[in-house]
C-alpha cells in the first residue's frame, strides 16, 4: 500500500511539506507568529520555555525543539532566538544541522537591532525556503514510512468500546504492512499496566512499561500527590468512565495488540519499527507535542467528549464514537466510529475506512484543525527523569 508524500534525504517521508518557523525560547515565540503570518507556506509554534531553568528541563525543552525541526514533515526551519536564552539560536542551529542535511538559518532578535529588523531578514529567508519547498512534489511513498502517533482525550464510555479499538485494528494493520505506531500518556496506562506489559516483546521492555508506571506514581508521591485525585477527570466521569482501570484498559486498547518493539523518554525517537511506548504525562496536548518530537507524521486522536486541538506540523486526525459528539461536534471531528458502539459495526469493519482516509490525509486531504491552523504546543516542564 502506498501513499503520494515527500521523500526527504534521510530516506524518511513526509506527508506535509513546511518551513518551520522556530522559536529558541518564548521571548521569541511572538516575532516566530508575526513571521509565519507574512510568508504563506510556512508555520509556527509558540513554547513557553528555553530560559531560566535546570537543566534537565532545558535539555527537554531542547530535544522537543530539535525533533520539531527533524521531523520529516518539516522541508526547511527559520530559528529565532532572544541572544540571551539558556541555548543560543546558533548553538540550536549547529545541533540541527549535525543531524540533518535540511535548510536551517538562525536570528537573533537582539543581535539584529530588535523585532522589526529580525522579522524583515527572517521573512525574506522564509520566503526564499518556501520557493525551495515549492518545487518539491509528491511522490508514491510506501505505507512503511508511516509513523503514527495515537492518542486520546476528553474520552467517555465510547471510547474503549468504540474508537479505541477500532485505532487499536489500524495500528495492527499499519504494523503488518511495516509502518510504526507510537503510544504516550504514561499515567493513563495505571491500573492496566501489567496488561499492556505482556505485550512487551522481551522481559526487557516488559519490565520497562511497568516500571514507566511505577516512577510517574513515585513522581506524584513525592509532590504529595496521587493519580487517583486526577484520574479519570471530571470529563471522564460525566461521560461514564468510573473507575482508573476502567479509563486505562479502554486507553491502552488503542495502542493495539502487536509485540511493544521499544520504549522511549519523552521526544526521543525511535530506533526500532513496529509498536512503540513513550513515556509522557497525561496531558494530551503535551503527549502530542513529545510523539511529533520523536518522528510522528501523523496522529490518530480519539475523543469521545470532543476537542479541538491540532498540531502545526503534523495533521490530527480526530475519531469518535460518541454520534451525539461527532454531530455537535462536526467542525472538529473527521471521523465517526458511532456504529461499532451502536452494534451496527464491528470494529474491524470500520477500520477499513478510517485506513483510506489516513491514506487520504497523509497524501494531501486537510483535518479539520489544519483548515483552522490550530497549533497546539505544551512541552513538559516536570523535571523528572534524572
Amino acid at each position: 500500500m502506498e501513499f503520494m508524500g515527500y521523500k526527504r534525504a534521510d530516506g524518511r517521508a513526509g506527508i506535509r511539506n513546511h518551513v518551520l518557523i522556530l522559536p529558541g525560547c518564548a521571548c521569541a515565540s511572538e516575532s516566530c507568529r508575526i513571521i509565519a503570518g507574512q510568508v504563506k507556506g510556512t508555520v509556527n509554534v509558540i513554547i513557553n520555555t528555553g530560559c531560566s531553568d535546570v537543566a534537565a528541563n532545558t535539555e527537554m525543552t531542547q530535544r522537543v525543539l530539535m525533533g520539531f525541526a527533524l521531523n520529516p514533515n518539516v522541508y526547511g526551519v527559520v530559528i529565532v532566538g532572544l541572544g540571551c536564552e539558556t541555548v543560543p539560536h546558533k548553538m540550536l542551529r549547529e545541533k540541527i544541522q549535525a543531524q540533518t542535511t535540511k535548510p536551517v538559518v538562525s536570528f537573533g532578535i537582539q543581535e539584529e537591532g530588535g523585532t522589526i529588523k529580525t522579522i524583515e531578514k527572517a521573512v525574506r529567508a522564509a520566503r526564499e525556503l518556501v520557493e525551495k519547498a515549492g518545487m518539491e512534489q509528491r511522490v508514491p511513498c510506501d505505507i512503511s514510512n508511516i509513523l503514527m502517533g495515537i492518542e486520546c482525550g476528553g474520552s467517555d464510555a465510547t471510547s474503549g468500546i468504540s474508537a479505541n479499538p477500532v485505532v487499536g485494528e489500524l495500528s495492527d494493520h499499519l504494523i503488518d504492512w511495516g509502518a510504526s505506531t507510537m503510544m504516550s500518556e504514561t499515567i493513563e496506562f495505571i491500573g492496566g499496566e501489567h496488561v499492556l506489559a505482556k505485550r512487551g516483546a522481551t522481559k526487557e521492555i516488559h519490565n520497562q512499561i511497568i516500571r514507566i508506571c511505577q516512577k510517574f506514581e513515585e513522581h506524584l508521591s513525592a509532590a504529595g500527590q496521587n493519580c487517583r485525585d486526577g484520574q479519570p477527570t471530571p470529563g471522564n466521569k460525566d461521560g461514564g468512565l468510573s473507575t482508573l482501570e476502567e479509563k486505562s484498559l479502554g486507553c491502552i486498547r488503542k495502542g493495539g495488540t502487536r509485540p511493544v518493539v521499544e520504549v522511549l523518554e519523552e521526544a526521543e525517537r525511535p530506533t526500532k519499527n513496529g509498536a512503540i511506548i513513550m513515556d509522557t504525562p497525561g496531558y494530551d496536548i503535551a503527549s502530542v507535542t513529545s510523539m511529533v518530537a520523536g518522528g510522528c507524521n501523523v496522529v490518530v486522536f480519539t475523543t469521545g467528549r470532543g476537542t479541538p486541538t491540532g498540531n502545526a506540523l503534523v495533521p490530527v486526525i480526530k475519531v469518535t464514537g460518541n454520534r451525539l459528539t461527532y454531530q455537535n461536534m462536526t467542525d472538529n471531528m473527521d471521523v465517526d466510529v458511532s456504529a461499532v458502539t451502536e452494534g451496527e459495526q464491528r470494529a474491524q469493519e470500520v477500520c477499513g475506512s478510517l485506513m483510506e482516509e489516513l491514506i487520504r490525509v497523509c497524501s494531501g486531504k486537510m483535518t479539520k484543525a489544519e483548515t483552522y491552523g490550530f497549533s497546539d504546543v505544551c512541552i513538559d516542564h516536570i523535571c523528572r527523569f534524572v
